[in-house]
């Protein structure tokens, strides 16, 4: 008898056809090859998704977000169709219309306010990636009213980094993988740019390197982490400073780095009575002076040949200056700044802070390596070797959503520029179109004129008080009150107050709230239960206090509920997108790279692409900057502009495939196959960085000139490291009196206080907050990203209900167990919530996931949802404003410099609220509401394919 081996295919064809584009799950935007097949009409479905092996940022590596990508586009709650309110607001209660009444309905509620006062328009979008069409949008409306959600997300990183370094982390740089043998992470959860760290740490653990992980909790990142330092929040700052004193104190800082590429040599004015006091000496042309060690004379920190003397010093009349090194020892050495005096504050040992300050200067110098690379620097001088430092350090929202954030995180950027290694060999990278000096970003603008566009870009970089963006009365210009004396480097404006402040009608009241992906009823409002109250809130006449918002998203979310008018938009890969160099490309340290999405499925719903709504609304309104001189359209849709549109001649928002042949790169003509040069290039485009010019990039002329020619500047933008950001110094300037244009003198102090040229710390505890001792944060875990999450059917599985994590100190005072109820209380509200246990914590710190909480009715869920029954938010404990102060003034929850959203800074009290058997849903519990797509069935199954 034979036997016959069965025929068992072992690889089976999962799809008739792979279409390459980029993943929209996070904000990483890695590249992913979407598995296609036919299903019985014809038509193309997702049947699987993987990780593209060719695409620079995650090397054919995906999560589980990207690989559930599937099932957004499957997600029963996405919207169908446009929708007009037929009920009260909040009721739920919609009808269909076409998009022809849609539009008609928009235009006609902003064609009068451009005519009249285009301010009265408040345009604000959420996570979207395309700022710099949204802005150019506004832009050419004329409103001044608009930013995107930075000012709630991380914008102190952001902006401080491009202060002092000219760039920041994450989008902005990355650590040197290759190289790097220390790396330290400061506040990063698991949500942000999780493939590259993952595939980062993997590749120097197997090294042998060693990673520090700094933060409350220890989840993700801090997990793998050789070295967990569960610090108290809000103390970073403190922390990082007392390791500044450790080194300056031992010596142990890069000199020589110093003295040639930041402006600690340069020169300041020490004159108490002088209008100039704190600001560089500089010459005729406005450059800044330091002592040349060679002749001992001043001279300008650029000139050929200069040796900039760190303790340089001299004297001008009466007027003595000082080096900028020279007042960072005289503060950083005091005793305030000791292991010791900050401790107990940070939660750490001293003796622990020292060893970890130990570990840094003995890996930056004591293995300090060379590279056989020679380059040029911007003084003309040719170096032989690249001299390598290798510790890098990351941070993100964790150390920025305190109200002294922007000083932390400066602190952070100037502890690595003293070690040397910021753009050095196994340190921190720049990613292209960065770096670039603060000079070479816009300043805000805010002249409104009706029917004409406004007078210039919304979001910028302040040098002093000229640039605030204030009317001729000193009152605010922006609905937000970015950029003015309340908070004057706000780069990224502050959409956690756009709802408040149009409400309380401060500064004044505005016609049309415009939102884009911003579930402000909801998770992405500080106050929720109040921000509700706000948009259902009506005046004596009876008519709401907000008078029309506009919204769109793509899902069914807490949001579209509040809103008159809904524009659907479409999912991820139904869409044109373009991940932009003038935005915020997905480039490497060795490349600069950008890429698009692209319709790999058609939507099987009446819904549009949000970006190409907005330039249909331009076309019905003739909108300048989208209307040609003869009155025709510009573009059609959203892929039109992305091929057409040219910021300025030659450059346009793809620098890949340029000029009529598709051959040129950065700088060149429209292609008008430009999309179908990257779709056939899996969706992206990269740039390599000649070895020469990969490090040192501020002051390398290879990368300088390597960058003018890819169109990232018009002239090399060579320029020195801000360890003092002379800017604040204006600011407290004026708040001493000086300068024509004065801060109200409610806020003169606070100017003095904060806005500090050299990194400082200040206690950030809400006053009003005694009796609520415990930190609270939120954090996203590595399998969500935001709301949209919540109704994938595959990622519900991972984080169904979210706890309330407490500490084991906590849990033992107060008598719980896992599974128990405990109230939590602040200044602002009360939660009644499910505990769990979790050792490694912060001491006195609690925490949950942010976003798993939803409420009832919403994002295509069941009543009975552990989502919406066991699942809550924090926000409810956290307020947009402080507690009074007894002034009659509206003081806002943000960092007084920048306006970043100090979600962090929440303190609540802990109290057991009983038997597990006596709850059955968190509290507070809010109505449900009414969804016009309804739920979604018990289980959610389809064929894919014939």
């Amino acid at each position: 008898m034979t036997f016959q081996q069965p025929r068992v295919e072992t690889s089976p064809k999962v799809s008739d056809e792979i279409r390459q584009t980029t993943c929209y799950m996070c904000a990483c935007r890695c590249g992913i090859n979407v598995h296609m097949k036919t299903n019985e009409d014809g038509k193309k479905e997702v049947a699987y998704i993987e990780g593209n092996r060719d695409h620079p940022v995650n090397k054919g590596v995906l999560c589980a977000k990207g690989s559930a990508g599937i099932m957004q586009v499957n997600a029963p709650s996405r919207l169908k169709a446009p929708l007009k309110r037929v009920g009260p607001r909040g009721s739920g209660e919609f009808e269909e219309i076409s998009w022809d009444e849609a539009l008609e309905i928009a235009a006609g509620w902003l064609e009068p306010i451009r005519k009249d006062d285009p301010s009265k328009l408040a345009f604000f979008t959420g996570r979207d990636q395309s700022q710099s069409f949204t802005g150019f949008w506004a832009q050419n409306f004329g409103t001044c009213n608009y930013a995107a959600h930075g000012g709630f997300c991380s914008v102190n990183m952001a902006t401080a980094g491009i202060y002092t370094m000219g760039g920041a982390f994450w989008e902005f740089g990355q650590p040197d993988w290759d190289h790097t043998k220390l790396f330290m992470l400061f506040g990063v959860a698991e949500d942000h740019d999780s493939n590259p760290i993952k595939m980062g740490l993997g590749k120097i653990k197997a090294r042998g390197a060693r990673v520090i992980g700094v933060n409350p909790i220890r989840s993700g990142y801090n997990a793998v982490a050789d070295d967990w330092v569960g610090i108290t929040p809000g103390t970073d700052g403190l922390f990082i400073l007392a390791l500044v004193h450790e080194l300056m104190k031992a010596g142990k800082i890069d000199l020589d780095y110093l003295s040639r590429y930041t402006n600690a040599p340069v020169l300041v004015n020490q004159d108490p009575n002088s209008p100039d006091k704190g600001l560089f000496l500089r010459d005729d042309h406005g450059t800044p002076l330091v002592i040349n060690r060679k002749t001992g004379k001043l001279a300008p920190f650029d000139m050929k040949g200069v040796r900039p003397d760190l303790g340089g010093s001299f004297k001008m009349g009466d007027v003595t200056h000082v080096s900028v090194f020279q007042l960072m020892a005289e503060r950083y050495l005091k005793e305030e700044y000791a292991p010791e005096a900050v401790a107990e504050r940070c939660g750490i040992p001293a003796k622990r802070i020292r060893a970890i300050a130990a570990e840094l200067a003995r890996v930056a110098f004591d293995e300090a390596f060379e590279l056989d690379q020679e380059w040029t620097d911007f003084r003309g001088e040719k170096h032989d070797k690249m001299i390598g430092r290798p510790v890098a350090m990351h941070a993100m929202r964790g150390v920025s959503a305190h109200a002294n954030g922007f000083q932390t995180c400066r602190a952070l950027h100037v502890l690595q520029i003293l070690l040397g290694t910021v753009e050095a060999p196994g340190g921190f990278r720049f990613k292209p179109p960065y770096p670039k000096p603060v000079e070479a970003h816009p300043a805000p603008h805010c002249r409104v004129t009706p029917n004409k566009p406004l007078d210039g870009p919304h979001l910028g970089f302040v040098h002093g008080p000229e640039h605030l963006a204030l009317k001729s009365d000193g009152s605010p210009a922006r609905i937000d009150k970015a950029f003015t004396w309340e908070n004057p480097m706000s780069s990224h404006g502050l959409m956690h107050m756009v709802i408040s402040n149009a409400h309380a009608g401060d500064p004044y009241k505005i016609d049309t709230l415009f939102m884009y992906m911003a579930n402000m009823s909801w998770n992405s409002s500080m106050n929720t239960g109040g921000v509700i109250e706000m948009l259902t809130d009506k005046d004596e006449s009876g008519d709401y206090k907000i008078p029309r918002i506009i919204y769109s998203d793509a899902y069914s979310s807490e949001m579209v509920a509040y809103a008159d008018l809904i524009l659907p938009d479409t999912t991820y890969l139904e869409r044109h997108d373009c991940i932009s160099m003038l935005d915020r490309p997905i480039c490497e340290a060795d490349g600069a790279a950008d890429a698009i999405r692209w319709p790999v499925i058609e939507p099987d719903r009446d819904v549009r692409g949000f970006q190409t709504v907005l330039v249909q609304l331009a076309n019905k309104m003739k909108l300048p900057g989208f209307t040609a001189e003869d009155g025709s359209a510009k573009w059609q849709d959203y892929a039109d502009y992305i091929v057409n549109h040219e910021r300025k001649p030659g450059i346009g928002p793809l620098a890949g495939f340029r000029g009529p042949d598709g051959d040129k790169s950065g700088r060149g003509e429209p292609n008008p196959e430009q999309l179908d040069k990257y779709i056939k290039n899996g969706g992206f485009f990269v740039e390599h960085i000649p070895a020469e010019a990969s490090y040192f990039k501020p002051w390398n002329r290879a990368y300088q000139d390597w960058a003018v020619d890819l169109g990232l500047y018009d002239s090399p933008q060579p320029y020195l490291f801000q360890l003092y950001v002379e800017p604040m110094r204006k600011f407290q300037l004026a708040a001493e009196g000086h300068g024509d244009r004065q801060p109200p003198d409610h806020l003169r102090q606070r100017i003095k206080d904060t806005m500090d040229p050299l990194p400082i710390w200040y206690e950030t505890d809400q006053q009003g907050n005694a009796g609520f001792t415990v930190n609270a944060l939120t954090q996203r875990p590595m399998a969500m990203y935001h709301s949209w999450g919540t109704q994938n059917a595959w990622l519900r599985q991972l984080h169904g209900r979210n706890p309330l994590y407490l500490p084991t100190k906590l849990m033992r005072q107060h008598d719980l167990a896992d599974g128990d109820w405990a109230r939590v209380s602040s200044p602002h509200g009360e939660i009644t919530v499910p505990v769990m246990e979790m050792a490694a914590l912060n001491d006195n710190t609690v925490w949950t996931w942010n976003a798993i909480g939803k409420r009832k009715g919403t994002w295509g869920l069941q009543e009975d949802a552990p989502e919406a029954t066991k699942g809550f938010l924090l926000n409810h404990l956290i307020h947009e404003l402080m507690p009074p102060k007894g002034d009659g003034l509206r003081w806002a929850n943000s960092d007084p410099i920048t306006g970043q959203a100090a979600w962090f800074d929440l303190k609540v009290k802990i109290e057991k609220a009983g038997a597990p058997e006596d709850f059955t849903e968190s509290q507070p519990i809010l109505e449900p509401i009414k969804s016009p797509v309804g739920t979604g069935p018990k289980d959610l199954t389809w064929k894919v394919g014939k």
